[in-house]
């Protein structure tokens, strides 16, 4: 299988339970909510999306033929010691990340974690599963290891997944003209529902990737 990567880069986790983590992200071309084309974003599925994951020209980016093919390329250009990270992300990287893949990451030393958004079956062997639900899309993934849900969506309350087989249970506010008051309701939400936690997009905050 050839998987088409947009981006590979090195940087700190923004978002949820490993926020500050130092991790390298995968970024995966194509979505199957959203083409990534501004034309289209009014009837998208997922509309309000802040990604660039269209094609290959993104920092080494390309075409893969092979599974050893890409982890050679993240290897090559992020080695370090310890246990090292990759985050597979898009996008929607459950259309490329498979087995294979996964295996190779893991033979190589690396743990593996996927950000999805859920309508997509999960191949077995990930380490941290960190699923994004959207309004009107069908969620196939009802557990895992946080469920990072953009908020506020009209139809994707937060009650309607409470009670899915998730470990860490997140709220980011959506990141559009009225980020001040989704923040605002968010927090609110958060204090009178405790099992949900606030999750900001930090390397936004400190403009890194």
């Amino acid at each position: 299988m050839a998987y088409i990567v947009k981006e590979i880069f090195y940087s700190l986790q923004g978002e949820g339970l490993h926020t500050g983590r130092a991790a390298v992200f995968c970024r995966f071309s194509g979505c199957n909510l959203w083409s990534g084309r501004e034309l289209d974003r009014a009837r998208a599925i997922c509309s309000f999306c802040d990604t660039d994951f269209i094609g290959v020209n993104g920092l080494n980016g390309g075409k893969f033929n092979s599974a050893q093919a890409l982890v050679e390329q993240v290897v090559a250009q992020y080695s370090f010691p310890g246990c090292p990270y990759v985050v597979c992300t898009g996008g929607e990287p459950l259309l490329q990340l498979d087995t294979t893949l996964v295996e190779a990451f893991h033979q190589a030393g690396w743990e593996v974690a996927v950000e999805t958004n859920g309508t997509l079956p999960l191949p077995p062997g990930i380490d941290w599963v960190c699923v994004s639900p959207k309004a009107h899309a069908p969620l196939v993934l009802s557990s895992g290891d946080e469920l990072k849900l953009v908020f506020p969506q009209a139809d994707a309350l937060p009650e309607k997944f409470q009670q899915l087989n998730f470990k860490y249970f997140f709220l980011q506010p959506l990141a559009d003209f009225q980020l001040a008051e989704n923040t605002r309701l968010a927090v609110h939400y958060c204090l009178a529902h405790p099992q949900w936690r606030l999750s900001l997009q930090t390397h936004k905050l400190l403009r890194i990737p």
